[in-house]
């Protein structure tokens, strides 16, 4: 057995050749045994099956580690915290009954990680946050408004005014930018307003924006508001790429598309990964498809940041925008990242007046170039990049726990992930399959169907699982049962998603043998 093979296979865009064996539990273990990123998942705190019924906060975590709980005692008197549990104080109860008596808390039997597939939604903790979190903190308490300026030596942060240019910084290898194309800012629907106020300009023959048939709803209301913020009809502004019976858009129906619309088209806005049926979107070529005929492109990275290789850069992509808390780990709503063409953050000077010339955006203090910042003359000179776009001062809390998740792709890179990922994948693939070769010959119809590409090349780290109508309900129990997390979305689909930094193969063969027993 060898993963290399594997990986040169998928990467070819050939389907993995697992042999008959591989639906075991060894099998899977042999694979864990291999994989070269296996150390990356003690860089995580992954919830237990015992803290995923949790109810009220303890002090512990999943992994055992003590810390504040967070919970303030207001009822002293009585000994009681502000939920009503009895914390002690009277001497009725010391810490460790309380911790592990109460029926929410959970059991040392319970203290097996969970299996988590659900990175395309909220990412898991990295340990790496709470020391980030904790160190801006003491300096926050420590110097006050001098953290701006000064980082402690033993501290992992830089100071304040520093960080959002440190994040990017290290972001860009993420999604193959220049360091100066990125920057991090605001959230993602916040981001894909403010770039399109600067990438969609609209004209009475170029009006159009085209997208995808289902974008996640932040994304249609941005395109929909964005074009009646400027006076048009959606009905007539945006254009709809529908898929076929598969859930699949094949590049050559969205060439096709641009090129009907070419003329009245101003903007291409899709995503790079698409949120309900997993398919990853060959962005170079349609990018250049687009631009070659005037259309300026952008993409939403929300599920490929992190998730695939991207060379933004390289394929001149105009503009992107990304979330930072699902294949980032960074924490629910984390702050977010943005890509702007050098081409695009050029500040050059009039050799007439002398004043700045630039690519029209909304503007803002923090967007200014930092040697001019303070000197308060209302004089607008914006940091050349990406830089530039940006308005408000951020925070540095949030950026703190983005640096903290970035420091686990620090110690590896998205080749190696993406290769993980690309075995992880295609391994849950063949099973799969092999829960429907066992499905009985008279079967009316299969127990389930999977709508993400066969294709390697054309997903990520995410199969979309279509359920035969009214299994919904009974798979998700077995799963919640089972200690697994995954999402689902009405009225059948459960997007299952192996995330190679902390996910395992006996993982991927867990699940599977509780989904196989659920729809038996």
């Amino acid at each position: 057995m060898d993963t290399t093979n594997f990986v040169n296979q998928l990467r070819s865009g050939a389907r993995a050749k697992f042999p008959a064996h591989a639906s075991s539990l060894d099998y899977a273990r042999k694979l864990d045994q291999q994989d070269p990123l296996r150390h990356l998942r003690d860089e995580f705190i992954l919830p237990t099956k015992g803290s995923l019924r949790k109810r009220h906060l303890n002090g512990i975590l999943p992994d055992g580690t003590r810390v504040a709980s967070g919970v303030d005692k207001v009822d002293r008197a009585a000994g009681n915290d502000i939920n009503g549990h009895d914390n002690g104080i009277n001497g009725t109860n010391d810490t460790n009954s309380t911790d592990r008596a109460h029926p929410d808390c959970p059991t040392p039997d319970d203290d097996t990680p969970c299996i988590y597939f659900c990175g395309n939604s909220l990412g898991v903790q990295p340990k790496a946050v709470r020391r980030h979190v904790n160190a801006h903190l003491e300096t926050w308490a420590s110097i006050g408004v001098n953290g701006h300026f000064r980082a402690f030596a033993s501290s992992p942060l830089v100071p304040w005014q520093d960080m959002a240019e440190n994040c990017a910084k290290r972001s860009a290898a993420i999604v193959g930018a220049l360091p100066s194309e990125v920057v991090i800012m605001n959230t993602l629907t916040a981001n894909l307003h403010f770039l399109m106020a600067s990438f969609y300009r609209p004209t009475e023959k170029r009006h159009k924006i085209i997208l995808e048939w289902r974008p996640f709803p932040s994304d249609y209301y941005v395109i929909e508001s964005q074009i009646r913020w400027h006076g048009l009809d959606p009905a007539r502004s945006m254009v709809a790429i529908q898929p076929d019976e598969h859930f699949h858009i094949s590049t050559d129906t969205i060439l096709r598309v641009i090129d009907e619309h070419a003329d009245e088209t101003a903007l291409l806005l899709f995503p790079g990964i698409q949120y309900y049926s997993g398919q990853l979107f060959d962005m170079e070529r349609i990018t250049k498809h687009a631009q070659d005929r005037g259309i300026v492109v952008g993409w939403d990275l929300a599920h490929a940041a992190g998730n695939v290789e991207l060379r933004l850069h390289d394929w001149g992509v105009d503009f992107a925008a990304w979330c930072t808390y699902k294949y980032q780990n960074a924490g629910p709503g984390a702050i977010a990242g943005a890509f702007v063409h050098e081409r695009h953050g050029r500040v050059e000077m009039d050799t007439e007046d002398g004043r700045p010339v630039f690519r029209h955006r909304l503007t803002g203090w923090y967007g200014g170039d930092k040697s001019v910042r303070f000197n308060m003359d209302n004089n607008f000179l914006p940091t050349p990049g990406a830089g530039g776009f940006q308005l408000s001062n951020p925070s540095a809390i949030d950026l703190a726990s983005l640096s903290g998740a970035l420091s686990v792709f620090d110690k590896t890179d998205m080749a190696a992930l993406r290769s993980k990922s690309l075995v992880l994948t295609a391994y849950a693939e063949f099973l799969l399959d092999s829960i429907l070769a066992d499905q009985p010959a008279d079967a009316k119809e299969p127990a389930f169907r999977l709508i993400t590409p066969r294709d390697p090349l054309q997903r990520g780290a995410q199969l979309s699982v279509l359920l035969r109508d009214g299994l919904l309900d009974t798979v998700s129990a077995a799963l919640e049962k089972g200690g697994i997390v995954c999402d689902k979305r009405k009225p059948g689909v459960i997007r299952v998603a192996p995330v190679p930094m902390y996910c395992t193969f006996e993982d991927v063969w867990t699940f599977m043998d509780v989904l196989r027993k659920a729809i038996a």
